[in-house]
């Protein structure tokens, strides 16, 4: 079998999967979701032995790099059942592949979560980040100790990925004042103020929330889930607002997140710098053809006010 380019899930796939989580199913349909890029994801529509409609999603991971994908699903998998045991909103944990041996790669299986992403300005932005904080907010709350961080990656080291190399990135290179970011951002890395750690997703924003009915019903997209210094989380989630012109919703989502965890955010500056280095690689999808017609003005301001709170 070709692991870049595996065989489609086909119908039998799936219907060995649901006799093996629901015996006596039978299947109606497989679709593929909208947005579904960075992995091979699939919902299955059945029929339970006792007539009742039940939906699951297959996620077959793709090659990245040099990635373990066994790993990749262990770790999401195992982040869903952490999520699900402290009731945060998220598809529910049901079948680990760490081998390929049923999805024919590696791949895990969740429940289904009615919702659809909010990719445009959200209509009352103002509510749209409190509950965004809300939920960040229990999300950090999820004790997050060894035994967790055991399958989780090492946050502060993936959001500083940038920093490894003796120089600036060619990417940070020729972006504007992208150099002079990475030597602020070697002076100031050493010196984070030490933050007990705590689970990461290291990608919260609008395109890994799912809404229903004005909630938010699932946070997805897992693969990346880390532990380490939460204003990664926070940074990166104000980054995204403001780049949709919505700083306004920006200080609130902080300001209701604080709430929530009863305290200052530390390295808050540090981080939303670490933040804007990913727009650095590919501005063009960032600051011109992203969502909601994001404007190279509107990360400058960025950049500008996160190296004054840093």
């Amino acid at each position: 079998m070709n692991q870049r380019n595996p065989e489609p899930f086909s119908e039998d796939t799936a219907r060995s999967l649901l006799e093996m989580l629901f015996p006596g199913s039978e299947l109606i349909a497989i679709t593929v979701p909208m947005g579904s890029f960075s992995n091979f994801t699939h919902i299955v529509e059945a029929r339970s032995e006792d007539r009742n409609p039940l939906q699951v999603v297959v996620r077959r991971y793709k090659v990245f790099g040099d990635y373990d994908r066994g790993e990749k699903a262990r770790r999401e998998f195992k982040t869903f059942e952490l999520l699900n045991q402290y009731k945060v909103p998220a598809p529910e944990a049901l079948y680990l592949d760490m081998k390929g041996e049923v999805l024919g790669i590696p791949g895990i299986v969740t429940g289904f979560v009615p919702g659809s992403l909010m990719m445009d300005t959200p209509p009352d932005p103002m509510d749209w980040a409190r509950k965004l904080a809300r939920t960040l907010a229990h999300i950090h709350s999820i004790p997050c100790g060894e035994e967790v961080q055991e399958f989780l990656l090492k946050g502060n080291s993936e959001a500083s990925w940038f920093l490894r190399a003796d120089a600036p990135p060619s990417y940070m290179q020729a972006y504007p004042g992208g150099a002079e970011l990475w030597y602020l951002l070697q002076a100031l890395y050493p010196n984070l103020e030490p933050v007990l750690p705590t689970l990461l997703h290291i990608d919260y924003w609008s395109g890994n929330i799912l809404w229903h009915e004005n909630e938010i019903s699932a946070v997805i997209d897992w693969e990346e889930a880390a532990y380490g210094d939460p204003a990664i989380d926070v940074g990166y989630a104000r980054m995204n607002m403001c780049l949709m012109g919505l700083p306004n919703a920006a200080d609130e989502f902080l300001n209701v997140y604080e709430a929530e965890m009863g305290g200052k955010v530390e390295n808050l500056g540090v981080w939303e710098l670490a933040a804007c280095v990913r727009p650095m690689i590919d501005p063009e999808d960032w600051l011109v053809v992203g969502m909601d017609g994001l404007h190279t003005d509107l990360f400058l301001q960025f950049i500008a006010d996160a190296k004054e709170r840093s």
